[in-house]
């Protein structure tokens, strides 16, 4: 049987266009379908734009706790009076929107093309007979094996009154005001940050949207944020240092279910601490529009907005591709894949959030990389999530890789170590004033890492050393022994890893007293 390509990637999701350009560098013929109309996807589109404009967040919480350092605004002409902050909303976005297009244009159509890749533009869907096929603009694509990247959306819950009102969720806040390429904002292009607001501009806009409701997109007044996922502590955050009134409110005991408690209090009382309030264990029963305003009833307590956001999960980008007809089966969490990412179909192939999991850039191509390998060859490579960190970029940053605490005595019951350090310890974080967080690692009493938790400054950065430690089954003595450079914050992790020696060496208790016995010889022979 003769086919035209040897692998067919289905959706430009970035993992998506990650695993055609490796095939077209292995000299594998490829093609690239963009369907057509573009469906959303979080990783590539949404989770920028959150980015991008956090950044401007960070700059604003920057610039007011610049006083702390000596570090004073003023203006020439009243150098006495106290300036006010204020952020041309219309600047901010335009540099977000130029900052992501930089970003894109690695996996652009042109970029895709001159690498060996054919991309398609156009609808399309699986065809079983007379064989398998994927049709698009009315031609049939033959391939040995087929990739879906076709990634994720917002999933609207199923709460009483909430189609009824102008609800968001975390792709859309930001994200059609950047795509429109011209804003107009309100009264004056510079505002005060207490009083941003955003306009859309009266043009068309490519970006389907994901409710039917009309939404005048502005970015002002109290906000209510619904949901515990990391995108609506990230949110939160961001809307709150732009002087929103924000709300957050969680049906489950913490912020952050899946994440060590102490690490999850410490993100509350920061989120509490730059004023968002926060309410957990309050599953939201009903919304109501009343008098112009958004009323959110959660759990016993009724919270006034003028906006809600949604953020309480994701669904995949499947519908119209005819998977059915296939034979590959999927639920609402995504496409049932088996280790080596084949779905029930083995020769399509799944990757990234379309397959259900963390919405995880980095996750979805290294899961583009394994089911690549599979499809191009032989189906014999799985996927090993052990050693591969997440992260929530949020202030301060929380990353994890391996085990929890509380899921590594489950499995190993005493056979546990657990030891910490504070930032407070370091010399850089003093200077840069970021002393909030600490460094966990888990491990056996044999120096076998099973997992870290870093909470505070640039821990996205920090916790790769310790999942590539994990990775290549280095022991605890490998980081304890490694020198690193001082003063940075990385400091952190030798110094973690110095005291599992210590308290390792202080419970060995006949190798305390051959070394006391050993030194007491010494010195008296010496004398």
């Amino acid at each position: 049987m003769t086919v035209e390509y040897d692998l067919i990637v289905i959706g430009d999701s970035r993992a998506g266009a990650y695993a055609a350009v490796a095939a077209a560098r292995l000299q594998a013929r490829v093609a690239l379908v963009e369907l057509q109309p573009q469906q959303i996807n979080w990783l590539s589109s949404g989770a920028m734009y959150t980015q991008a404009l956090a950044q401007v967040g960070r700059v604003i919480q920057q610039v007011r706790d610049s006083p702390l350092m000596g570090v004073h605004v003023s203006t020439v002409d009243a150098p006495a009076q106290q300036p006010v902050l204020s952020v041309q909303i219309a600047e901010a976005m335009q540099w977000a929107k130029e900052v992501i297009d930089t970003c894109s244009e690695q996996i652009s159509p042109v970029i895709l093309g001159s690498l060996g890749v054919d991309v398609i533009r156009g609808a399309g869907e699986f065809c079983r007979l007379p064989h398998l096929g994927f049709i698009v603009n009315n031609r049939r694509l033959r391939a040995r094996a087929y990739l879906i990247a076709t990634g994720s959306r917002p999933e609207v819950p199923d709460i009483d009154g909430v189609k009824a009102i102008n609800y968001r969720t975390p792709a859309d806040i930001f994200q059609k005001g950047l795509q429109v390429g011209r804003l107009q904002v309100e009264s004056s292009p510079e505002l005060e940050v207490g009083h941003s607001t955003l306009e859309d501009a009266n043009q068309p806009s490519n970006l389907p949207p994901f409710n039917s409701q009309p939404s005048t997109h502005q970015l002002q007044g109290s906000w209510v944020i619904i949901g515990g996922s990391p995108i609506s502590i990230e949110l939160a955050q961001t809307l709150v240092r732009l002087n929103c009134e924000v709300t957050l409110v969680v049906d489950t005991s913490q912020i952050l279910p899946k994440e060590d408690l102490e690490a999850s209090l410490l993100v509350q009382a920061q989120l509490e601490a730059e004023g968002i309030r926060v309410f957990t264990e309050s599953p939201v029963t009903q919304v109501r529009r009343i008098d112009g305003k958004i009323w959110v009833q959660a759990g016993d307590q009724a919270i006034e907005a003028d906006e809600i956001v949604l953020a309480t999960g994701y669904q995949p980008n499947v519908e119209g591709l005819n998977l059915e007809g296939v034979g590959v089966n999927y639920n609402r969490q995504g496409l049932v894949l088996n280790e080596k990412l084949q779905t029930t179909n083995p020769r399509i192939y799944a990757c990234g959030d379309v397959a259900g999991g963390y919405q995880l850039a980095h996750i979805a191509q290294y899961e583009a990389s394994v089911a690549l390998k599979n499809a191009l060859f032989f189906p014999v490579h799985k996927v090993d999530y052990r050693g591969i960190p997440w992260a929530i970029f949020c202030e301060p940053q929380v990353a994890r890789v391996g085990l929890t605490e509380a899921q590594a005595r489950r499995r190993y019951g005493k056979d546990v170590f657990v030891v910490r350090q504070s930032f407070k310890t370091l010399d850089k974080a003093q200077w840069l004033g970021e002393t909030t967080g600490f460094c966990k690692m888990i491990g056996r009493q044999n120096g076998e890492i099973l997992g870290a938790l870093i909470v505070g400054s640039e821990a996205t950065e920090l916790i790769g050393a310790i999942a590539l430690a994990i990775r290549q089954k280095m022991k605890m003595k490998a980081l304890a022994d490694l020198p690193l450079v001082s003063p940075t914050l990385s400091e952190i992790i030798h110094r973690t890893a110095l005291e599992w020696q210590q308290q390792r060496h202080s419970r060995h208790k006949m190798l305390q007293n051959f070394w006391e016995g050993f030194f007491n010889l010494r010195r008296n022979w010496s004398s």
